[in-house]
């Protein structure tokens, strides 16, 4: 089964190193209006073991994590 919704945002920080990562992401769902829903790419390694595990501190409500071959979709949606 696959997983498929429309994300509001898109953000490929695929290359960008942590924690700059974490930060672009971050930054990019202060900018959202509350509630919407942004799509980050990451790489597989440090960035994907970080970033959704730091967003969740942060209050993000990680909704989804898919392996792309070579790199990860991450679906993350602004707190209310």
């Amino acid at each position: 089964m696959s997983y498929s919704t429309a994300a509001d945002e898109c953000l490929d920080l695929r290359g960008t190193p942590c924690p700059i990562n974490f930060v672009r992401t971050k930054l990019q769902l202060e900018k959202m209006a509350p509630g919407a829903l942004l799509e980050v790419w990451l790489d597989a390694g440090e960035p994907v073991e970080q970033v959704p595990d730091s967003l969740t501190m942060e209050g993000y409500g990680v909704e989804h994590l898919e392996d792309c071959a070579g790199y990860f979709v991450l679906h993350v949606r602004r707190p209310v």
